[in-house]
């Protein structure tokens, strides 16, 4: 459908693990190791370190694992067991809870996924469900930043956010670019049904990326305006950033949907437009077939004084009337432009 495809990520087949990273680092923003799932603890014992982990559809006995390495909430947890949750932010004692949807263009097709964020004073935790890109892009950036990723976890689940928005993008673009060329086959003279099928089909996943951008923005919002004691003020202007970016999206979104709704009423009206002028047609030959048709029906009547009966011209007077009543009804049709 759209002109871009692009491929998926490594660690999304049926055989992708379902740890993807985890990473100590000190808090002066460095890299410390990595380091496996019953290390966490230990890591966290130390005063001056963090830990960054990211999981790709994990089961239920690794999100309880990490309910005891981290100490994290009940309901958090069995909301992250469940991959279809609404984007929110849930406050639980000294963490955030945070579920954001996300998007991939995969075989030209637009395919939705959720992540499902833990953010604690010393560890952030990514769960992606669906169709999502690895952050592993995203950790590669923070970690080119080490003065920035100094600030915590906060940092780091940024660099997320700002990476699943970015992502949106393209995404947007290849949209926008299929609709421009569609307008070629919405003004062509001929109706075709697979213009309409790929206008509903825009239309609908225009509605869907708008279901999972729009609650993005009060995510973020409350981000960059709440909760200091896991967010520092020296990050919220990032953070407002990952906002107007949203942003731009969301109103990039209602521009293209008003755009689809315009172009779907403009081509069922060329289609309306089309059959008029064909009926306009059809009637314009039926009013001169009438006319040779009213005429020789009253020769069809059984009337003893008939002109054909004692006057040899009657014939071709009567065919002369015929043709000149007909070539009449054509010019009058053609100065209509009926025809």
């Amino acid at each position: 459908m759209y002109p871009t495809n692009r491929p998926v990520s490594p660690d999304q087949g049926p055989e992708a693990p379902m740890v993807v990273n985890c990473v100590a680092y000190r808090d002066n923003g460095t890299r410390l190791k990595d380091i496996d799932l019953d290390a966490i603890s230990d890591v966290l014992k130390e005063p001056d370190t963090f830990v960054w982990l990211g999981l790709h559809e994990p089961d239920e006995s690794l999100l309880l694992k990490l309910q005891e390495e981290f100490d994290l909430h009940d309901l958090a947890i069995e909301d992250a067991q469940q991959a279809h949750q609404r984007t929110k932010v849930e406050t639980y004692g000294n963490s955030l809870f945070i579920v954001v949807q996300t998007a991939q263009l995969i075989s030209g097709h637009i395919a939705f996924g959720e992540t499902h964020i833990f953010l604690g004073k010393r560890y952030l935790i990514t769960i992606r469900h669906g169709a999502s890109l690895s952050y592993t892009p995203a950790r590669r950036t923070c970690e080119m930043s080490p003065e920035l990723l100094a600030n915590g976890p906060s940092y780091a689940l940024y660099g997320v956010l700002d990476f699943i928005v970015d992502n949106l993008l393209p995404i947007v673009r290849d949209i926008r670019q299929e609709l421009q060329e569609l307008e070629q086959d919405i003004f062509s003279d001929t109706f075709n049904r697979d213009t309409v099928r790929r206008l509903y089909d825009m239309q609908r996943d225009l509605m869907t990326l708008r279901l999972a951008v729009a609650p993005m923005q009060d995510v973020i919002s409350q981000l960059a305006r709440l909760h200091p004691d896991l967010i520092p003020k020296e990050l919220r202007a990032y953070f407002r950033d990952v906002y107007d970016h949203v942003f731009r999206v969301n109103e990039s979104i209602g521009a293209m949907r008003e755009m689809l709704n315009a172009a779907i009423n403009v081509n069922l009206s060329l289609v309306t437009l089309g059959q008029n002028e064909v009926m306009k047609k059809l009637a314009g030959w039926a009013a001169m077939l009438a006319a040779p048709t009213l005429i020789t029906s009253w020769y069809g009547m059984n009337f003893t004084h008939m002109p054909e009966l004692d006057k040899p011209w009657a014939y071709p007077t009567i065919i002369g009337v015929v043709a000149c009543v007909v070539c009449g009804i054509y010019f009058l049709l053609k100065r209509a432009k009926w025809l």
